[in-house]
């Protein structure tokens, strides 16, 4: 039996042996809950959902590998490669991806202890409970989705998503079945509008899309530079892009750079989530919202999270 030990640098919480990455997960992490918010629509294109198996792309410094996981019953997510044999790095490439995608981080007590009084989370957090933010770990794709995602329902968004990527990312093809990638930002800042003209979007979110990419491109944007801000100097930051607003960017700021005060406030589904957990006709204002962050001060992003996880 091959065993290699690969250390976290601040936990022994995962390790190779016989080729399968096992990482131990945290007591508040249920697989079939983070499993029905992935599965929500059928139109994704970034992974595939069989039999409580994820396969996807994930792009370690090598190059793309095609991985497929799942959770034991000594709740380990055993995770291997599907196309080639990696080397340290890109298990420890993998890892890191997975445990930023589900946010395995974060100790969820304090928000379920929160959550327990509270009229709107009480019950979708007794229904979910071991649900994570599943996040967007590439800007890039995080800022697109954003902007693909403004002022149109989820399932055209998720067509648009599609039709962007099937467009210019790339793929690895097994057992008959495509495996993509998002497109990189690079690719995408030597392009017009004129380029992305089979895509159903509106010509202003392709050129938002461009000029976010163009600003990754030339090193003016980036994820780190972020990460370096205060959650209100990132807010800020984000807005002043084009094509950015508040929603898109505390979508960001929740799902990617992962500020749990992240609230974008004026998202639909969180209106019609509430709307139908207090069996109102009519949506809050934005003064109720802000008075139902009060409560939910330090976990408004995972408040959001669950909230949106009703209407699946």
């Amino acid at each position: 039996m091959r065993v290699i030990i690969l250390i976290n640098v601040s936990e022994n919480n995962w390790f190779v042996e016989n080729d399968k990455l096992y990482i131990n997960l945290p007591l508040d992490f249920d697989m079939a809950a983070n499993l029905g918010y992935l599965g929500r629509n059928k139109n994704e294109c970034m992974y595939d959902i069989e039999n409580n198996v994820i396969t996807r792309v994930v792009q370690t410094r090598a190059a793309n590998r095609l991985v497929q996981m799942h959770v034991n019953d000594k709740n380990q997510m055993i995770v291997q490669f599907i196309d080639s044999t990696p080397d340290e790095k890109e298990w420890r490439k993998v890892f890191s991806f997975i445990w930023e995608w589900f946010d395995l981080e974060r100790d969820l007590s304090p928000f379920y202890e929160m959550a327990k009084g509270d009229p709107l989370l009480e019950k979708p957090v007794q229904e979910f409970r071991g649900l994570r933010v599943i996040g967007v770990p590439d800007l890039f794709e995080a800022l697109c989705w954003g902007v693909l995602g403004q002022q149109i329902n989820l399932a055209f968004a998720y067509t648009l998503k599609r039709q962007f990527v099937e467009r210019f990312g790339e793929s690895i093809e097994w057992n008959d079945k495509k495996y993509w990638t998002f497109p990189a930002y690079k690719q995408i800042s030597k392009l017009s509008p004129e380029d992305l003209a089979d895509i159903k979007m509106t010509v202003r979110k392709s050129e938002y899309i461009i000029g976010i990419a163009k600003l990754m491109d030339n090193g003016e944007l980036s994820k780190e530079k972020l990460l370096a801000m205060d959650f209100k100097e990132t807010e800020k930051s984000l807005i002043k892009i084009r094509g950015i607003g508040p929603w898109t960017a505390n979508y960001v700021l929740m799902r990617c750079l992962r500020f749990p005060t992240a609230f974008p406030i004026d998202d639909v589904g969180l209106h019609n989530a509430i709307k139908f957990m207090r069996g109102s006709e009519k949506k809050p204002s934005k003064e109720e919202l802000m008075e139902l962050s009060l409560s939910w001060s330090g976990w408004q992003a995972y408040a959001t999270f669950y909230l949106w996880r009703v209407l699946y």
